[in-house]
């Protein structure tokens, strides 16, 4: 407290002296000219006093203010001295006010939202770790059977190889949705642009799915018969996989005997969105805003019936925002939902002047 009393007394103590040997050498110039009428030398030394006493107040208070600031700055490694400037100090307590209250507020959601990043990895991990684990533990187990003995048996060594390798490959499944997402994050997965028939390429990820589909007797339809194409520009391989994993999605969902629907309609002048529909489970709101991060899965039960890398949905937001395109979800829990996107639209142009771009 005596430090602070001490930086104050200076503070004043030096003001004074300024205004005091200010108004010393106006006293003495006054003398020195004699000036004769005394209301004349009484108002021009008043107008003097008050504008230099508000000036160097002015100076000395903001100058003060600053150093302190900046020292607080200096002594506390998360301030960055470089963004204080003397031109934003001011005397104005409620601006000072509301710049420290913004820059606490702005720490605070800094915070926040490391915490939720932090929330996120490690859940992230955990999912990983599970997704891996499982298939792992299956590809050991029958390896350590066949190993103490059962290899002998020529039927038992032909199953549990054969279920070795399934867990084999969902190992791979999973690396390469990985891979894909890690690509699609950090720009190396290059898009090759071509002009091409959204109709044609739903229909041939309808003929892929189709027996899939029949499994659980999901039918598989468009709203109408398109009878004329209708052309975007995107990659059309990727776009391919963004509808198979959606259809797909809509196939596992479903209800035995439901339909998947497929429509596209004119959003803008260049734009269009193809609505994939469903009658199955719905979404729960709670669950609509963490559809697409990586292994998030509605069903808690962790018992992964439905078979799948858990990284569908989060390949599908990742290409299309590659697209710099939108996806959007709409579900009612128990009706059935509706995921919609986005694509650019082109004109029919002759088929030997589509020449793909790579981005």
């Amino acid at each position: 407290m005596a430090q602070k009393f001490k930086r104050s007394y200076r503070f004043a103590l030096r003001t004074a002296l300024y205004i005091s040997v200010f108004l010393s050498v106006i006293m003495g110039l006054f003398a020195f000219f004699e000036v004769q009428s005394i209301w004349v030398s009484l108002f021009i030394f008043a107008i003097f006093c008050y504008f230099f006493s508000f000036l160097i107040i002015q100076y000395r208070v903001e100058r003060f203010i600053y150093r302190r600031i900046k020292k607080v700055y200096d002594n506390v490694s998360l301030l960055d001295s470089k963004t204080l400037s003397p031109n934003q100090i001011t005397t104005d307590m409620s601006s000072l006010t509301r710049e420290v209250k913004k820059f606490a507020e702005d720490k605070k959601l800094e915070i926040e939202t490391l915490k939720v990043r932090e929330g996120y990895r490690k859940e992230f991990m955990g999912n990983v770790s599970h997704e891996l684990k499982t298939p792992l533990f299956t590809v050991q187990g029958y390896i350590l059977t066949l190993l103490d003995g059962a290899h002998k048996d020529k039927v038992i060594r032909k199953k549990y190889l054969a279920r070795a390798n399934r867990g084999v490959e969902r190992l791979i499944y999973i690396v390469k949705d990985l891979d894909m997402i890690t690509k699609l994050e950090t720009g190396d997965l290059h898009l090759r642009y071509e002009t091409f028939d959204i109709v044609e390429l739903i229909q041939a990820s309808f003929d892929l799915l189709e027996m899939k589909a029949a499994k659980k007797e999901i039918t598989l339809t468009f709203d109408f018969d398109y009878e004329e194409p209708i052309y975007v520009r995107a990659d059309r391989e990727r776009i391919q996989q963004v509808l198979t994993n959606l259809i797909v999605n809509s196939v596992k969902y479903g209800k035995k005997g439901g339909t998947t629907e497929i429509s596209i309609e004119n959003l803008i002048k260049n734009k269009v969105i193809v609505r994939c529909t469903d009658n199955g489970e719905g979404i729960e709101n709670e669950n609509i805003p963490r559809l697409f991060e990586r292994f998030y899965r509605v069903d808690k039960s962790g018992s992964r019936k439905e078979g799948g890398s858990g990284l569908g949905l989060s390949i599908v937001k990742h290409i299309l925002e590659a697209h710099k395109e939108k996806i959007y979800v709409e579900s009612v829990f128990g009706v059935g939902s509706e995921f919609s996107f986005t694509l650019e639209k082109r004109k029919k142009i002759p088929e030997d002047s589509v020449i793909p771009e790579i981005t």
